[in-house]
Parts: C-alpha cells; sequence; structure tokens
C-alpha cells in the first residue's frame, strides 16, 4: 500500500510548551509551516512552529 502525499504534523508553540496536531501536504508544502494559533495556555495568539 503506497503512502499518501498528507502527512500529521506536529505544532509548537514559541512560548509555551503547548503543542497542536495537524495535517499537511507534503507536495504542496515542503518547507516548515508557521501558523499563528491560540495558546490556552497564555491566553492569546502566538506563532506555532512546524517540529518533527
Amino acid at each position: 500500500m503506497a503512502k499518501g502525499v498528507r502527512v500529521t504534523i506536529k505544532l509548537q508553540s514559541t512560548e509555551s510548551p503547548h503543542m497542536y496536531t495537524s495535517k499537511k501536504n507534503k507536495r504542496n508544502t515542503p518547507d516548515r509551516l508557521e501558523i499563528k494559533k491560540y495558546d490556552p495556555v497564555l491566553k492569546r495568539h502566538v506563532i506555532y512552529k512546524e517540529t518533527k
């Protein structure tokens, strides 16, 4: 069975230990993601970066 191009990634907060999980298409976005999302630990929006 072939693996798909869509993979599960972890998004780590730049300011706290909080993490989100998401999926991305490796073909469309080969570089690492940086998304501004809500951090419930800090109770504000911060930048989340993709980790391994």
